[in-house]
């Protein structure tokens, strides 16, 4: 039976920390220069309605890594930019290939997608979940604390589609997820009803300073997303007193670490001093993209990972 990965909340907790393992044994095979062509002769399509920089080139080296190929697909150079239906898209694809990964502008065409595909979807991003996000950052964590169960992230900014798969991986986790933005940007009430059900401890505040009190973490992404430039302006002035800088940083637990999912517009969510600084493991989650992506493709389309090494 053919399994999609739509929300973080696909997977459970068992299941999570079982991919997080594989992602860190595939970590040092890569690292290692040791082949591990788990994915030998399958394929990947890739749909990009938005750009992108860490997604595209995660995926497509993740499917070479692992011995299959990726395919690069921009919908004005399909027939679904010619108006065919995307369930007949859908479809045909999943003759074709082995696993579909999307990034949409609309969480719907990605659910549309994974109603009428035979093979696996993956959520590369929409405007209302980025689960492959939170799943390398899940890892970025693991490789930094023993256990995350009593850690507390406090996001700050635009409570965006990465903040909404934060709060829902709440529940997997145990992590306390605190959100500080501005009335009108906070994060949706059925996000965090759905987190609440799942037992996920989390809050809504609009001071950035009582959401960063005695935080493990401290996470902020750019406040104006693709599809959202004509707010530009407006986002500025509501967002403006939300960026994570030395002086929020110092509230924080004395080890605080820093992320960001990237791309950053320094001196607008974040500063550039903050980005650079000791606290910062920025990078850390921008490899472990890599990484995670390819126990997660090896477990929706082998299955499972194989014992051999």
């Amino acid at each position: 039976m053919k399994r999609d990965f739509l929300s973080i909340i696909d997977i459970d907790k068992d299941e999570l920390e079982s991919i997080i393992a594989d992602a860190k044994h595939l970590k040092r095979l890569k690292r290692s220069g040791t082949a591990h062509e788990y994915l030998k002769g399958k394929s990947l399509a890739m749909i990009f309605e938005k750009a992108s920089t860490r997604t595209r080139v995660s995926f497509e080296v993740g499917m070479t890594d692992l011995g299959g190929h990726a395919l690069f697909l921009n919908p004005q150079d399909m027939q679904l930019g010619r108006g065919e239906e995307l369930r007949d898209t859908a479809r045909v694809l999943a003759r074709y290939v082995d696993a579909v990964m999307i990034r949409a502008y609309s969480h719907a065409t990605i659910e549309e997608f994974a109603r009428y595909s035979t093979v696996p979807v993956i959520n590369g991003l929409s405007d209302r979940l980025h689960p492959c996000q939170v799943l390398a950052d899940i890892m970025t964590l693991s490789e930094r604390f023993r256990d995350l169960h009593d850690l507390k992230l406090a996001w700050i900014g635009d409570g965006n589609n990465v903040c909404n798969s934060w709060i829902l991986s709440s529940s997997l986790t145990g992590m306390e997820i605190v959100v500080a933005s501005p009335k009108g940007y906070q994060p949706k009430d059925a996000i965090i009803e759905q987190a609440r059900a799942r037992g996920s401890r989390v809050s809504v505040v609009t001071d950035p300073a009582d959401a960063v009190r005695d935080a493990d973490i401290l996470y902020t992404d750019i406040w104006v997303s693709m599809g959202d430039e004509q707010e530009r302006a407006e986002r500025l002035r509501a967002l403006k007193n939300y960026t994570i800088d030395s002086r929020l940083l110092e509230l924080a637990s004395p080890d605080a670490l820093v992320m960001h999912c990237l791309p950053a517009h320094r001196g607008e969510e974040i500063s550039d001093e903050v980005m650079e600084g000791p606290q910062s493991i920025v990078w850390d989650q921008a490899e472990n993209r890599l990484h995670a992506q390819k126990a997660l493709l090896v477990r929706l389309i082998a299955g499972e990972m194989p014992k051999t090494d």
